[in-house]
């Protein structure tokens, strides 16, 4: 018998699964205590610092996802991927979002036909529309949150507000579930999340992010409150989506890039969603040209 992710080991393996535990856990610190200053300081500057450290994200995300068929990185998804990513974040970068997003469609597209136009014998096949998201996937991560801070006056506010949803979620989720165990959310897609680590990690996300929203004089606390239970569900949203797509593939972690965590995927799935929910938000309340202003001016 073995532990669950939440700590409920079976009978006769308790001790073992609480040493693993404890090691993963570790890890999992270790690794916060390295990500997130790199996370905080990359917003705080901005800028074309900010857009590298996303586009960075973005290709390791691609590569990820470009190994999950085939074990390896697929070069006919990565080169049209990178291509494709490099010139929309400097398009990004330079305000030009419209743009941007048809280079990111274009690569997708590249990629999709290099699949099924080279087939290669010595490995695993990817469906082309597979090897076109990963792309798009990627791309996604790369322009929402570039979007976000682009704006010189809200851009940081949305990006910290944004952070503590999905990191309060995260955290709190973990532990929780931990802590409770019980009955599991999906077993089907994921054999470790249950409903209690998804309830407080979903309380714990909305609390974090009210006190930062009052603290740093963002949105006042109904909205704040609402935003947040937005963004924490998204979040957890983009981690079963995430856990989807592994099992499509029959792996456990993208990579082991991360200790503790696995891989870029595996990290960033949660804040993926989650920043997507909050530039449509932006947009929809202020337009292409402001979505932080849109997520917080209320």
């Amino acid at each position: 018998m073995t532990a669950d992710h939440h700590g409920n080991p079976g009978a006769g393996g308790s001790v073992a699964s609480e040493e693993t535990g404890a090691r993963n856990l570790g890890r999992r610190v270790v690794s916060a205590l390295v990500l997130a200053p790199v996370a905080l300081g990359a917003a705080y500057l901005g800028g074309w610092a900010f857009t590298l450290v996303s586009l960075v994200a973005a290709a390791a995300i691609l590569r990820e996802w470009a190994s999950l068929a085939t074990h390896r990185p697929d070069p006919r998804v990565v080169a049209p991927g990178l291509f494709a990513l490099g010139l929309a974040a400097v398009l990004a970068g330079l305000g030009e979002t419209p743009i941007a997003i048809a280079i990111t469609l274009s690569g997708a597209i590249l990629a999709g036909l290099a699949l099924g136009a080279w087939p290669q014998r010595d490995r695993p096949a990817m469906p082309p529309l597979w090897g076109a998201g990963g792309v798009i996937y990627a791309g996604i991560l790369l322009l929402s949150a570039v979007l976000l801070r682009n704006d010189p006056d809200f851009g940081l506010r949305a990006l910290l507000f944004l952070f503590t949803a999905v990191w309060a979620t995260d955290i709190l989720a973990y532990f929780v579930g931990r802590a409770i165990g019980g009955p599991l959310l999906w077993p089907r897609l994921s054999p470790n999340k249950t409903w209690a680590g998804a309830l407080g990690g979903l309380v714990g996300g909305v609390a974090a992010t009210v006190a930062v929203a009052y603290a740093s004089g963002g949105p006042r606390a109904a909205v704040a409150g609402t935003l947040a239970l937005i963004l924490s569900i998204a979040a957890q949203a983009g981690d079963l989506l995430e856990s989807a797509v592994k099992r499509r593939f029959g792996v456990k972690d993208t990579s082991n890039l991360i200790p503790g965590h696995g891989g870029m995927m595996d990290r960033l799935d949660g804040f993926l969603v989650a920043a997507v929910a909050a530039v449509l938000i932006g947009i929809l309340r202020q337009g292409l040209a402001a979505p932080a202003r849109g997520l917080l001016v209320w």
